[in-house]
């Protein structure tokens, strides 16, 4: 089991760094730049509109996606009974999404210019809730290359359509923001339809039928994961929303926000893809009553070791990465040091929040959802109230504080829940281990910046010679990986 993990993360890694930095730093980013160039505070209103159609996302899921993942993990044999009536019950719950949306943007004071950005993000999240959905069969099925495959279609296709627009000479008018959510649509749409094509080449054809006794039993089912994703949403999203609105600047301040939220966006993929190829290896293991700490503490100081050495990293250069990819400093100086900070913060977040995947994914694979269900209650609790203390003082500061003091909350209560519930041996020296990697890279980033070499090359020096403490120091383990491929499939 720990093998087909291993290799199945190195496709997912190899697809992922391919396509998706590319995205976010040469497109996404890109777009950002040009956009606030052109007319400052658009991007930060996109931004603070899609959080809004994430936030009430769950409502086009209730939790289905993830019970469904767990579930075909367990029981493979049960996914063509269940796949018609979920299907049928997803075109239902994206018709009450769609009222929901409009009527919540309504009581809101949407413009009528923000309708119609709105319009638009809402088809992209429901197109992305089907791809998700095909995606938690093919992962429940244990089929990892062709959800590796679907992972990174939809960006792919964005790169493409993108990169003739930024950079084709096709228009001579500025990019509009409007060209990169019509872009999502067709590349969302076209991915859906293929995802859909390969999972139905799996099960045979199938006959959409609603059946209301059934819905209602997946959704009583799925209704604490339900809960659990809305939580964790509000959380994950509501900044950029409260910016917008409780600020008469916004739109500014969304977009500042954004600048760092997309690199934390980007270097959280990896935490996001090990989530994903470890919840159906975590219930397996769990039902068969196998042991997980090996895995656990595998998956642990192999995201550690990449979050800290890049976090660090990031975080010591930040102004130099925000100059070279936002042109930052062409802004005034109060939102030159904003930006500066949100990142900093942001960053900080990043290498707490990518330990969470792990610990949360396992936690769900072993049912505890109503104890991730008050962890993060509180979390939400604990972020909005910061929120409204922090953001009409410091704004994107602000937000960027409340976010990384809940998510160390957040991190503390999912560790001690973690090894209190689920039978874990406390391996102590893995955590010393973990701290004395943590201060070795943080002094050679101090180091670092001592010598007069570009700050690129000394951005690179950490990045290189941190890997190697990686290995030095048991963090990655050689002997480890040369087992697992050697080792059968199980």
């Amino acid at each position: 089991m720990k093998k087909k993990f291993f290799t199945n993360l190195i496709l997912v890694l190899i697809l992922n760094v391919l396509v998706k930095p590319f995205y976010i730093l040469g497109i996404d980013s890109e777009i950002l730049r040009q956009v606030e160039s052109n007319n400052p505070g658009e991007y930060g209103e996109y931004f603070s509109i899609l959080g809004f159609t994430f936030i009430l996302n769950i409502f086009l899921d209730l939790g289905i996606t993830n019970y469904n993942t767990r579930n075909i993990a367990r029981n493979s044999n049960s996914i063509k009974k269940e796949i018609s009536g979920i299907i049928s019950l997803r075109f239902l719950l994206s018709l009450g999404y769609i009222i929901l949306v409009l009527i919540s943007s309504y009581l809101l004071g949407y413009s009528q210019n923000q309708f119609k950005l709105l319009i638009f993000l809402i088809i992209n999240q429901i197109l992305v809730a089907f791809i998700l959905y095909f995606r938690s069969n093919l992962s429940g099925l244990l089929l990892f290359k062709e959800d590796s495959i679907i992972s990174i279609l939809d960006r792919f296709l964005l790169i493409i359509i993108c990169s003739i627009l930024l950079w084709g000479k096709i228009t001579t008018k500025p990019f509009q923001i409007e060209w990169f959510i019509w872009a999502q649509t067709l590349s969302y749409a076209t991915t859906a339809i293929i995802a859909c094509f390969l999972l139905l080449k799996r099960t045979g054809k199938i006959k959409l039928e609603f059946n209301w006794n059934f819905s209602k039993s997946i959704i009583k089912k799925s209704l604490p994961y339900a809960l659990l994703v809305l939580l964790m949403t509000i959380y994950y999203r509501s900044d950029s929303v409260m910016l917008e609105r409780m600020l008469p600047n916004g739109n500014r301040e969304a977009a500042i926000y954004a600048r760092g939220f997309r690199f934390f966006e980007a270097l959280n993929m990896v935490g996001y893809l090990f989530a994903g190829l470890l919840l159906p290896i975590f219930s397996k293991l769990l039902k068969e009553k196998k042991n997980i700490s090996d895995i656990l503490y595998f998956s642990l100081k192999l995201i550690l070791s990449y979050s800290i050495i890049m976090g660090l990293g990031i975080f010591l250069y930040r102004d130099n990465i925000l100059i070279w990819r936002f042109e930052i400093d062409n802004l005034e100086p109060e939102y030159y040091y904003k930006a500066s900070q949100t990142f900093g913060l942001l960053i900080l977040c990043f290498i707490s929040f990518t330990s969470t995947y792990i610990l949360g994914t396992l936690l769900t694979a072993n049912g505890n959802l109503k104890i991730l269900n008050l962890l993060a209650l509180s979390s939400v609790i604990v972020n909005l109230i910061l929120n409204f203390i922090l953001i009409p003082i410091f704004g994107a500061v602000g937000a960027a504080i409340a976010s990384l003091i809940t998510q160390l909350i957040n991190l503390i209560g999912q560790f001690i829940i973690t090894f209190i519930i689920i039978d874990v041996k406390v391996k102590y020296i893995e955590f010393i281990r973990i701290f004395l990697f943590s201060v070795l890279i943080f002094t050679l980033g101090y180091f670092s910046q001592k010598t007069n070499f570009n700050w690129s090359i000394q951005f690179l020096l950490i990045l290189l010679i941190g890997l190697m403490i990686a290995f030095l120091s048991g963090m990655i383990s050689i002997k480890s990986i040369i087992s697992l491929l050697k080792e059968k499939n199980k």
